[in-house]
């Protein structure tokens, strides 16, 4: 099952979880696994408290990772810029696995899905959703 989701791209920390659970919920499955994927490589998928605070916490640490002002190669390949967003998914990547138990995802309490765009424009994401019994 796919979901769609507009992005506004240069770090925009989606909460996708209701999606998610309601794919889940409708597949009936009460024991198995969920997999979220995000085509494209300049988005992600994590978990995490969905939270100001730590968005911007790691906003920092992805800006020290790759910042987005920084000279890329990839920038003088294709006349673009966003060479930062290629490699903070790739680091982080574009998928996730979450357990499946009584019908009900395993999350923690502050944990939710997230998608992240770290593209420089906005972008119209498709999220592909996995459910699989076991």
């Amino acid at each position: 099952m796919k979901f769609k989701i507009q992005t506004k791209g240069h770090y925009d920390f989606i909460d996708i979880t209701r999606q998610v659970a309601s794919i889940v919920e409708q597949s009936k499955v009460e024991d198995g696994i969920v997999v979220v994927f995000v085509p494209g490589s300049t988005a992600a998928i994590t978990t995490m408290e969905f939270e100001s605070g730590i968005m911007e916490d790691l906003k920092q640490v992805f800006e020290g990772w790759a910042p987005e002002d920084a000279d890329y190669k990839h920038h003088r390949r294709w006349g673009d810029h966003n060479g930062a967003a290629h490699i903070k998914s790739a680091l982080i990547g574009p998928s996730l696995s979450v357990p499946i138990e009584e019908g009900a995802l395993v999350t923690g309490t502050w944990q939710q899905i997230v998608l992240i765009d770290f593209d420089e424009r906005p972008r119209t994401r498709e999220i592909a959703v996995k459910v699989v019994s076991t």
